[in-house]
């Protein structure tokens, strides 16, 4: 299959998915370009820079059916972007793939108590804005590093701390776009001074870029609407299972199993 195609559809996958549950673009996208042999920081700046478009359309979306918690977006952005530019800047000078077996033990975890919580139907509460800065600034490095980790980290700490998901998803999709920038930005300035070695071969990627921006537009409009229309509860289930998915996915990875 032509490469354009190829990440065209991984785009459209992936965005509906991020856009519908707050996480997994990311993670998705990296996946498929590290199975094609791309490099870890060459694999998370050719996500980044099509989240650059992808990730202003679902804000967009969701700013428009009203999921965005704004006391809590501002915090947010501002500690996800600190987080961000540390994680590009380390990548682009060392193997990222170190931390991989934390965040998958974390992804379990918080995966199984979002399942609790929605079996027990606990009912969501107002979260404090001080809240905001630690998740911001572990999701933001941890995005940057693996190339997809913000809506798994954040949205998943958001709603396993009791945040409504609608809310939750819809804040963590709205700041990523402001992380994103800024990552892509830390990129371009890692090449521009040499301190990314790796940074030649990213015109490779291209055509898998295009792709991604290209399916992950298709997508986007949809994921206010779609987090506007699920029950809570099937949402929290939703969240859960993804990220036990996700855990299991990116565990048989380190395993040597995928």
């Amino acid at each position: 299959m032509d490469v354009f195609l190829l990440f065209l559809a991984v785009g459209v996958l992936a965005q509906a998915v991020d856009g519908a549950l707050g996480m997994a673009y990311g993670v998705i996208s990296s996946s498929v370009l590290l199975a094609f042999g791309v490099p870890p920081a060459m694999a998370s700046a050719s996500v980044h820079a099509a989240e650059v478009f992808t990730t202003g359309a679902s804000a967009t979306s969701h700013i428009m059916h009203k999921n965005v918690d704004w006391r809590l977006l501002r915090p947010l952005v501002v500690a996800g972007v600190i987080g961000g530019v540390l994680g590009a800047y380390v990548l682009t000078g060392i193997n990222g793939a170190v931390i991989k077996p934390f965040v998958v033990a974390y992804l379990a975890l918080v995966g199984a108590w979002i399942l609790w919580r929605a079996g027990h139907d606990i009912r969501p509460r107002r979260l404090p804005s001080l809240i905001t800065w630690p998740m911001g600034l572990v999701g933001g490095f941890l995005d940057a590093v693996g190339g997809g980790g913000w809506g798994s980290t954040v949205s998943s700490a958001m709603v396993g701390a009791g945040g409504e998901p609608r809310r939750a998803i819809g804040t963590v999709n709205t700041a990523e776009f402001f992380l994103t920038v800024a990552i892509s930005a830390t990129f371009v300035w890692s090449l521009a001074t040499g301190h990314w070695e790796e940074a030649g071969a990213l015109k490779s990627q291209g055509a898998a870029v295009a792709g991604l921006v290209v399916g992950g537009l298709i997508a986007a409009p949809f994921a206010g609407w779609i987090v506007k229309r699920i029950p809570r509860k099937a949402l929290t289930y939703a969240v859960g299972v993804l990220l036990i998915a996700l855990a299991a996915f990116q565990g048989l990875q380190l395993a040597g199993v995928l």
